[in-house]
């Protein structure tokens, strides 16, 4: 059948541009990844085809042993990588050679610091391994055709790497892809039969596919015939005893497409009513697309031990969505669906299982390495307080896991678990208290921490986004309750002495006339006025009720679009303070009512919300502070 040959030229996304210059002078010296990247893409591609030829069969084309071969030609300087998977059709290879979606983008080429080291890190994180074969090749050509389409629809996709690239249509009898790197002069060492396989065995013996490399004669002229070079069998199916902690690392690396090692992993095999295998790992470091929600990560699910979906998300709840590794079933049908697996009673078991295995490696890498597990904090931790939301069943043990800063340091970095924060409770004290803000500064200076350091009670300081929706969830953890210092009314029990009783008392009457006269200057913009027993320096600080939303993050919903009914707070005036005293001598009901004003918003900004009438803010306190 005739082909239409229609060829053009196109340029690179200027991501990738960008991307390709970087990534061939950072990873310089770890050069032979691009053949583990290669392979791992192409095994990937082999796994794809056996699950669509689940339901399709024809997608095998009659020819069903899947594998990968590899070889290379002196006289041509070429390195060979094809294998008999999916395929690409033209569209495919223009969306996703030509460009990079990765919506983290533009934030990762905002954080490469010029530093080799430091940015080859990064560059692995974003997993670009295709592009890797520039750091050897001066010229790449990619031909591919999708399964199940007709050998004139091939396509040929070539480029030197310097910012444009050409794609034609090309006749392919076979389906699947073969990468051709066309070496370059000072790259001879991949020209090797030895240098080669060891690369194979090193990085990719651990894939559960035959690679292949040409038999040579004595004179080391290639035949016919192929040998297979890896061992070809399912890691995860061998005795934990006979896998090395380098085995375990290079397999994570192909299943994560990571360039780094695991922080740690855990390998199981459960068997009774049900049968399975999971091999499950904590990555070091935080993908770019880790607040992506739309973006499935994590595990692949096979069947005994055929493949049959990636990112199998019924598998891991999203709060673990950075966990990575196999599950291997010898219960579930291979014709399993998405459809299926959403009410599946073995797949609940399995996931159940597999989150109780992954927060038991989290408690064991707290308990044993505390460094490790703040490295594992500082990149997932945020990810974590999703977690008693929406596991009810593990909220406990979720709760060990988290970490806090807390005013016992006053430093930014989380690293007080609440079971610290339990061991240092006052005598007589029996809540964990805690402040929600914006930022750590604004916790760690809100008004409503003064009386909480004049007695020396610990605080937690919450300042991420989730931490809001977290603490609406964790109510408690070991019988001891959780508490805002900003909600509701304030029961310090027998952490107060008789003495300050009585002091708090006495400056309460002498003001006792203020408050109604307060309540009335501002109406309805608040609930009500009262006295403080939260304030030791502060004039006054606005107190929301238990079941409403801090004002900064009701600030973020308004902007967000959200509609949300208006909050009226209790304002609460502290009666040992100057102003409050001054405003009690303040015989002027009209400045009596700026100075009311004045006392509310300064609390509201205190609270990181926003004022309604800014300018009428500013024209207040430069009317007081003129006129005294």
């Amino acid at each position: 059948m005739s082909v239409d040959t229609h060829k053009e030229t196109r340029q690179f996304q200027t991501e990738v541009s960008q991307l390709l210059h970087l990534m061939i002078n950072a990873l310089y010296s770890n050069k032979e990844i691009f053949l583990r990247e290669l392979i791992s893409n192409a095994a990937d591609a082999c796994d794809k085809l056996r699950f669509e030829a689940l339901s399709d069969d024809a997608l095998m084309e009659g020819e069903g042993e899947l594998g990968i071969q590899v070889e290379y030609d002196k006289d041509a300087r070429t390195v060979t990588v094809r294998d008999n998977g999916i395929g690409m059709s033209r569209d495919d290879v223009i969306n996703n050679i030509g460009t990079i979606a990765h919506s983290g983008t533009r934030e990762f080429l905002s954080r490469l610091t010029g530093d080799q080291k430091k940015d080859a890190h990064l560059i692995g994180q974003f997993g670009v391994g295709f592009y890797s074969s520039f750091i050897v090749a001066d010229r790449v050509t990619l031909t591919t055709r999708r399964a199940g389409m007709g050998a004139e629809h091939g396509v040929r996709w070539e480029s030197d790497g310097s910012g444009e690239f050409t794609v034609e249509t090309v006749e392919k009898a076979g389906r699947g892809t073969e990468v051709v790197l066309h070496l370059k002069k000072d790259e001879d060492e991949f020209l090797d039969e030895f240098r080669l396989r060891h690369i194979i065995t090193r990085y990719s013996d651990h894939i559960p596919l035959p690679i292949a490399m040409r038999k040579r004669d004595d004179d080391g002229k290639a035949l016919d015939e192929w040998e297979t070079v890896n061992r070809a069998s399912a890691l995860w199916t061998r005795s934990k005893s006979d896998i090395s902690d380098e085995e375990y690392k290079e397999f994570y690396k192909h299943v994560a497409h990571d360039f780094e090692e695991p922080l740690t992993w855990t390998h199981n095999r459960v068997e009774g009513r049900q049968e399975y295998t999971s091999l499950l790992y904590i990555p070091k470091r935080a993908p770019f697309d880790l607040w992506d929600r739309d973006r499935r990560h994590g595990i692949k699910l096979y069947v005994q031990r055929v493949f049959i979906m990636d990112d199998a998300e019924q598998l891991m709840p999203t709060y673990l969505r950075f966990v990575r590794g196999v599950v291997d079933s010898n219960d579930l049908p291979l014709n399993i669906s998405r459809e299926i697996l959403q009410n599946n009673r073995l797949i609940d078991g399995i996931r159940s299982g597999s989150v109780k295995k992954v927060l038991g490696l989290l408690e064991d890498l707290a308990k044993k390495d505390p460094e490790e597990y703040q490295t594992f904090w500082d990149a997932f931790g945020r990810v974590l307080k999703e977690g008693p939301a929406e596991d009810y069943a593990n909220r406990e043990q979720i709760g060990r896991l988290l970490r806090f800063a807390s005013t016992h340091t006053g430093e930014a970095s989380q690293n007080v678990s609440l079971a610290d924060y339990i061991g240092r409770m006052k005598e007589g004290q029996d809540t964990i208290y805690y402040i929600t803000a914006d930022s750590h500064t604004a916790a760690l200076h809100s008004p409503h921490l003064e009386v909480f350091r004049k007695r020396g009670i610990e605080v937690l300081l919450l300042s991420d986004r989730v931490d809001e929706w977290l603490v609406s969830h964790l109510h408690e953890f070991e019988g001891k309750s959780l508490k805002s210092v900003a909600k509701g009314d304030l029961d310090l029990g027998d952490t107060e002495t008789e003495e300050e009783k009585k002091a708090q008392q006495e400056a309460e009457e002498q003001v006792k006339d203020l408050l109604p006269r307060i309540q009335e200057a501002l109406g309805e913009r608040v609930k009500e006025v009262k006295f403080s027993h939260r304030l030791t320096d502060s004039p006054a600080c606005i107190v929301l009720s238990e079941d409403e939303m801090a004002l900064y993050m009701q600030q973020l919903l308004k902007q967000a679009g959200q509609n949300l009914p208006d909050t009226k707070p209790v304002l609460e005036v502290n009666p040992t303070h100057r102003l409050i005293q001054r405003m009690g001598e303040e015989t002027d009901e009209a400045r009596f009512k700026d100075w009311s004003s004045l006392l509310l918003d300064q609390a509201v900004l205190a609270e990181g919300g926003q004022l309604e009438d800014p300018a009428g803010f500013v024209k207040r306190l430069n009317t007081l502070i003129t006129h005294g």
